[in-house]
């Protein structure tokens, strides 16, 4: 436990940062799982919906610091590809 007040005002900083950002990376996850599970029913506004709020959860994730700049590209950009497979599925 810390005995300095200063160190024990970080400590209850880090207490409310790690609660954030915990709820703000589930978000991210959870948003991310709704973007697959709607490319697999094929129903193609459906996967465009959840992967315009996918993009727009990461973005802000980013931005708040939470997660980097390039993770959220990346993920954006993997998940707008299972998208386009799950078109092309479909389409077959």
């Amino acid at each position: 436990m810390a005995n300095i007040k200063s160190a024990e005002k970080r400590a209850r900083q880090t207490v409310k940062r790690t609660a954030r950002n915990k709820s703000i990376k589930t978000r991210v996850k959870n948003s991310r799982k709704d973007v697959i599970a709607a490319t697999q029913t094929g129903d193609v506004k459906s996967v465009a919906l959840k992967l315009k709020a996918f993009a727009s959860t990461a973005d802000k994730a980013a931005k708040a610091g939470v997660i980097h700049r390039n993770t959220a590209n990346r993920l954006k950009s993997r998940a707008a590809l299972a998208a386009a497979k799950g078109k092309v599925a479909a389409s077959k």
